[in-house]
Parts: C-alpha cells; sequence; structure tokens
C-alpha cells in the first residue's frame, strides 16, 4: 500500500489548519505557500475535505478555512481514509474484504492482516493534535 500524494497534502493541509488554528479563517493561498503545494490541487483536496464536514469554509473578503472540529478529534487514519478509501495492503482483509475462495487455505492472508492491524494501529491512534506536537519539537531542534 502506497500513500498516494493527494492523501499526503491532505494531511498536510489539515496539519497546517490545526498549525494555525487561531478561530481566524485561513486562506487556500496561505496554506499552498507554505506547504509549497498548488494552490487549484489545494482546491480539489478542500472540497472533499469540506465535504465531509472536517473542514468549514468562511465566505468573504477575510474568508478561509478552518477545522470544523479540535485538532485532537481528527486522526491521521480519519483523512487518509476519506482521500485514500480502505488502507488496506490487499483487496482479501479490511473493512470490506472481496471474496477469496482460497481463504480458508491460504496462509499469507495472516500476513496481510497483520500489516492491515498495524497500519490501522498507527493512524487511527495519531491525531492531528500529535502532529502538532511533533511539529513543534522538530520547529525547536537545531544543529550547531
Amino acid at each position: 500500500m502506497k500513500i498516494s500524494t493527494k492523501g499526503r497534502y491532505a494531511l498536510r493541509l489539515m496539519l497546517d489548519l490545526a498549525l494555525y488554528n487561531t478561530k481566524d479563517p485561513i486562506a487556500l493561498k496561505d496554506i499552498a505557500k507554505r506547504q509549497d503545494i498548488s494552490e487549484k490541487y489545494l482546491e480539489h483536496i478542500i472540497s472533499v475535505l469540506n465535504k465531509a464536514g472536517y473542514v468549514r469554509s468562511i465566505r468573504g473578503a477575510q474568508g478561509g478555512y478552518i477545522l470544523a472540529k479540535k485538532p485532537e478529534e481528527y486522526t491521521v487514519g480519519m483523512v487518509l481514509r476519506l482521500i485514500e478509501g480502505d488502507l488496506t495492503p490487499v483487496a482479501c482483509v479490511g473493512c470490506n474484504p472481496t471474496e477469496c475462495e482460497r481463504r480458508n487455505t491460504c496462509v499469507t492472508v495472516r500476513v496481510w492482516e497483520k500489516m492491515y492491524d498495524a497500519i490501522c494501529g498507527v493512524v487511527d491512534h495519531v491525531t492531528l493534535a500529535d502532529l502538532v506536537e511533533w511539529q513543534g519539537e522538530v520547529a525547536n531542534e537545531y544543529v550547531i
């Protein structure tokens, strides 16, 4: 399984909104500049996030976007699943596994299930608030 550019950028967009969460709307052009991502590309992503209720759109001259909830209420898994869909490494495991006639005799399915459990164990327990904290740690590190 590989996370697409769209998935990675969606997570960066949400992190940016969490980092600059002052209750004032943030313009997409500012996010695009800080994250070095095309504003047009972010428009496609923000549309999905807005429809899902993850962000709120504020119209007007001072408009932009804000998180609909607190950063600690969003997990990495929520964002990635919204953009990427199921995070399973193969089609025969996960929430909606496809039928496989070899399932009862397939030993490798155990590997795929363990991989899926490990992925979920990480992405479902890391929140945007955690990412904000980690960003602060990175920003405070320096080298002499």
